[in-house]
C-alpha cells in the first residue's frame, strides 16, 4: 500500500510540475497587464501568432487594450501598443530590459553564430565609423560604382537600346540591390591593368548573381527557420546553405578580394582580437550579409512599385532627381557616362526621402523584443501603471501601434509620397491626441537595438532608385496592377515581401 501511495504521489507531483511548466497555474498578479493564455497549455497562441502576427495582435488589442500578456510557445510576451510608452521602454537599463538575450538565441539558430559579450559594442563602433559620417561617404561611392557595374555597364547611344525591356520587378530590384551591396561590403575581384578590369568586372557580375541565387533560397526558409518549424527536407537545405555561405564569406577567401569595406575588415579584426576562432568569424560574416542586404532589395521593390502606381509621385520624385543632377553639373544623355550620385546629392532629396519613409511605414514590420530581467514598472499614457514580470518578454510591434495608426497617419493604407515632408522641404511632426510623438515611424527599431546600418541601407535604396529614374523610363506592364498581398509569414523580420511578383518594363530615357 505504501508503495502505491508513493508512486501515486510521485505521479501527481510530476503532473503538477509539468502543468506548472506549461503555464497552467499562471495567474495575473495585482497591477500586471491583462493575461491571456489561450486554451492549450504551453502552446497558447503560438499557431495564431505564426499564422498572421498582425491580425492576432489587432484582435488582442481590441480585446484587452494597449497592453496585454499572451502565452506563445512557452513564453509570456507582454505587448505594448501605446507609442507614448516607447521612449521609457527603449531607454530602460539593460539590467531590467535586455534585448541581447533573445537576439543571441536567434542568431545562433539561424546563422550558427554564437555571440560574445563584446559583439554589440564591436558592431556599434564599426558601424558608427564606416556607415555614418565620412565613412558613409566612402561606402556610398563604393556602392555607386557597383551599381554602375551591374546596371549601366552596357549603355549605348544607339536607338536600338531604347526598346522596352520586360522583367519581374521584385526579382530585378532584390537582385541588383543585393549584389551592389554585397560587392561594396565584401570586396571585388582583383585585376592588373585596364585590360583586365572588364574581365574582373564580368567575374563580379557572374559571382554576385550566383551568390544572390543561393541567398534567395535561404531567405525563403528564414521565417520558418527562425521559428524552428522547418520540415526535415528544408532543414537539410538550410544547413547546406549555411555551410555554403560560411565558405563563400570565409575570412580566408576574403583575403583574395580587393576593395573590402572597412566595416567588414574592422569587425573581423576586432573579433580576432577578442579570441573568436576563424570558423566562428565566418559565421559572423554570414549574419552581417543577411542583416545588411536582407531588406534593402524588397524595400526598393515596394518603392518603385508605389511610384509606378502613383503617377503624381513618380513625377515629383523624377523632377527632384533631375534637378539635383543638373545642379551638380551632370546630365544624362546619349553617349555620356553614367551619372555619379554622391552622398551630397542624396542629401538634397527631401521628396525622395519622404517617399522612402512612406514606403517603410507601409511595409517595414519588425518586432522589438526585450527580456524582462527583473520586475519592472511601466506607466501608460493613461496614467495607469503596470508591473512587468521577471522572466517574461516585452514586445513592441510598431507597424500596428504607430505606422498604421489612423490617429497618427490619416488613411494609413494609402501611399502618400509627401506624407513626411512639408512644402518647404522640412520634415513634418506627427501627433496623437494633440500630443507630439517622438516615435511615429519605426522601421529600424529604436534605442540600443536600433539598426546600426540604417543610414547605409537608406543610401543603398536611394542610390538604386535615383539611378533607375535618371536613366530609365519605367512603367507597369499592367497599368491596373493590384497591390500584391504580403507574405504574412514574414511579420516581425523587417521589410515584408509580396506573395507574387509584378511585371514591369523599362527603357533608356535618352
Amino acid at each position: 500500500m505504501a508503495l502505491w501511495v508513493t508512486l501515486l504521489s510521485t505521479l501527481i507531483a510530476s503532473l503538477l510540475g509539468g502543468l506548472y511548466l506549461l503555464g497552467a497555474f499562471r495567474r495575473r498578479r495585482p497591477n500586471e497587464p491583462p493575461l491571456d493564455k489561450g486554451t492549450i497549455p504551453w502552446v497558447g497562441y503560438l499557431l495564431d501568432f505564426r499564422k498572421d502576427s498582425s491580425e492576432f495582435l489587432k484582435r488582442m488589442q481590441r480585446k484587452h487594450g494597449d497592453i496585454f500578456t499572451v502565452l506563445i510557445g512557452g513564453h509570456y510576451l507582454t505587448f505594448v501598443m501605446d507609442p507614448f510608452c516607447f521612449g521609457a521602454i527603449v531607454k530602460e537599463s539593460r539590467s531590467k530590459l535586455d534585448f541581447r538575450t533573445f537576439a543571441s538565441k536567434l542568431v545562433l539558430q539561424v546563422f550558427g553564430y554564437k555571440p560574445i559579450a563584446a559583439n554589440h559594442s564591436i558592431i556599434q563602433t564599426s558601424s558608427t565609423k564606416h556607415l555614418m559620417g565620412d565613412g558613409l561617404t566612402i561606402m556610398t561611392q563604393a556602392t555607386m560604382e557597383n551599381f554602375q557595374k551591374l546596371m549601366l555597364f552596357d549603355l549605348s547611344s544607339g536607338e536600338e537600346k531604347r526598346v522596352w525591356q520586360e522583367d519581374n520587378l521584385f526579382h530585378y530590384c532584390y537582385n541588383i540591390v543585393f549584389r551592389a551591396g554585397y560587392l561594396a561590403l565584401y570586396g571585388t575581384e582583383p585585376h592588373q591593368g585596364a585590360d583586365n578590369k572588364e574581365k574582373a568586372n564580368e567575374q563580379d557580375r557572374i559571382h554576385s548573381n550566383q551568390v544572390f541565387h543561393e541567398f534567395r533560397k535561404y531567405d525563403r526558409l528564414f521565417p520558418r527557420l527562425a521559428y524552428a518549424v522547418l520540415p526535415p527536407k528544408d532543414k537539410i537545405e538550410a544547413e547546406r546553405l549555411k555551410r555554403l555561405f560560411w565558405s563563400i564569406l570565409s575570412v580566408k577567401k576574403s583575403w583574395q578580394k580587393v576593395n573590402i569595406s572597412g566595416w567588414i575588415s574592422d569587425q573581423n579584426h576586432l573579433l580576432a582580437e577578442h579570441g573568436v576562432p576563424e570558423y566562428m568569424r565566418d559565421r559572423f560574416m554570414f549574419m552581417l550579409l543577411w542583416a545588411s542586404q536582407g531588406n534593402t532589395g524588397p524595400t526598393s521593390f515596394w518603392l518603385l512599385f508605389y511610384l509606378m502606381k502613383h503617377p503624381e509621385a513618380m513625377k515629383a520624385v523624377k523632377e527632384e532627381v533631375d534637378k539635383v543632377t543638373r545642379e551638380n553639373g551632370q546630365e544624362v544623355k546619349p553617349g555620356s557616362p553614367p551619372i555619379n550620385v554622391t552622398r551630397d546629392m542624396l542629401n538634397q532629396t527631401p521628396i525622395l526621402d519622404s517617399a522612402v519613409e512612406e514606403t517603410l511605414r507601409l511595409v517595414a514590420a519588425p518586432i522589438l523584443v526585450r527580456a524582462v530581467l527583473q520586475d519592472t514598472s511601466l506607466k501608460m499614457s493613461s496614467g495607469t501603471e503596470y508591473t512587468l514580470r521577471k522572466g517574461d518578454r516585452l514586445a513592441l510591434f510598431p507597424h500596428i501601434s504607430v505606422q498604421m495608426n489612423p490617429e497618427i497617419h490619416p488613411e494609413p493604407h494609402e501611399f502618400r509620397y509627401d506624407r513626411f515632408v512639408n512644402p518647404d522641404g522640412t520634415k513634418k511632426d506627427f501627433y496623437k491626441n494633440g500630443k507630439r510623438l517622438k516615435y511615429f515611424n519605426m522601421p529600424w527599431g529604436a534605442g540600443v537595438s536600433i539598426c546600426p546600418g540604417r543610414f547605409f541601407a537608406t543610401a543603398e535604396i536611394k542610390l538604386f532608385v535615383f539611378l533607375m529614374l535618371s536613366h530609365y523610363d519605367l512603367e507597369l506592364v499592367n497599368r491596373e496592377e493590384e497591390i500584391p498581398a504580403i507574405d504574412v509569414s514574414r511579420w516581425g523580420f523587417g521589410t515584408m515581401q509580396p506573395v507574387r511578383d509584378v511585371r514591369f518594363r523599362y527603357r533608356l530615357r535618352f
